[in-house]
């Protein structure tokens, strides 16, 4: 069986008559835009003959290429999942091709697509995801940031500041600290903090915010209990109080997915929410419209802050840190009898 030998560079420029140089130009791009007759007479060889443009090529010819990587934390969880779809948005609305990847909080698979999208010449990257404590890994992502930045590609950040790019940063502290004083304005006093794992940012500093703001009006939470960052994780951070027999009246997980797997704890323990306890989270994910008790929680504008990441990635420039606020949206979880 014959194979049909694949169209190349130097075939349209012979059915043109142009240089392959000239042909290169107009299929893959350059700085020398060639007169529009020529451009004309390329593009009609390449359409008649079936040429397709090399990706590689194509990025040699412009610096860069039209991908923009997503690198997020957990596809899964729907957190991360909001914000990324407003950075394909934004990204499709530009005719960018977007790819994804879950680092799984893994600092060095981080890195290492981070490196993987400089060697493709991508124009641009969001990274989504809290900023880890741990010092050592924390300055090798900032080298390999300050080394994808340098090969010219722009770059932004939601959620991990503290690095030499654009970042977008939720105001976590603030928000905590206004569930806490909206809690306790609705009466409840006996407070357990599903805290999230201390090496992450977000967890920490939610939970501090909303500690504070409880020191603030005289209350100190009963119990902060560690947990992963995960349904799972609130599932089994609620079952653990409960088995210690704490004397809770209301449960503030620091993001709503914990939030939502502690509420099947007390589900499946037999404990009634709001009325023996109430529940609270933080995100406003949209898997929260099928819950019920409808769950109290912090709203933050997540699509929006994957367009503005792009928006800032695209741009360039020096690097600036945009915050976004957020509101406190109370539910039926957390209503008092």
């Amino acid at each position: 069986m014959n194979l049909r030998a694949p169209v190349t560079l130097l075939d349209v420029a012979q059915r043109a008559g142009v240089s392959v140089a000239t042909a290169s130009r107009v299929l893959n791009g350059g700085d020398r835009v060639p007169r529009p007759e020529l451009q004309e007479r390329v593009k009609a060889a390449a359409d008649e003959l079936g040429y397709t443009p090399n990706a590689q090529a194509q990025a040699l010819a412009k610096s860069s290429t039209n991908l923009v990587g997503i690198l997020v934390h957990d596809i899964e969880d729907p957190y991360f999942a909001a914000i990324a779809n407003g950075v394909m948005r934004a990204a499709d609305e530009r005719n960018l091709l977007v790819m994804m990847a879950s680092t799984f909080r893994d600092s060095d698979r981080e890195i290492a697509y981070l490196s993987s999208l400089r060697a493709q010449r991508a124009r641009a990257a969001v990274m989504i995801g809290s900023r880890r404590t741990d010092e050592a890994s924390l300055a090798r992502t900032a080298t390999e940031v300050e080394t994808f930045l340098n090969s010219g590609a722009g770059l932004a950040l939601v959620s991990q500041s503290g690095m030499p790019a654009h970042t977008i940063e939720p105001d976590n502290r603030a928000g905590a600290a206004e569930m806490a004083r909206s809690l306790v304005r609705l009466g409840w006093r006996k407070f357990a903090v599903l805290g999230g794992p201390d090496s992450l940012a977000t967890a920490r500093d939610r939970r501090e915010g909303f500690v504070a703001a409880l020191a603030d009006a005289g209350l100190q939470p009963l119990v902060v209990q560690a947990g992963e960052f995960t349904r799972d994780g609130g599932y089994a951070a609620a079952g653990e109080l409960l088995d210690r027999k704490a004397d809770v009246d209301c449960l503030f997980a620091v993001n709503d997915v914990m939030a939502v797997g502690a509420m099947s704890a007390l589900r499946a323990r037999g404990v009634d929410v709001p009325n023996e306890i109430g529940v609270a989270g933080f995100d406003d994910i949209a898997t929260l419209r099928d819950v019920w008790p409808g769950l109290t929680t912090v709203r933050l504008p997540l699509e929006q802050m994957g367009r503005r990441a792009l928006e800032l990635a695209i741009a360039g420039g020096e690097p600036t840190t945009e915050t976004f606020k957020a509101e406190v949206v109370l539910r039926e979880s957390t209503a008092r009898a």
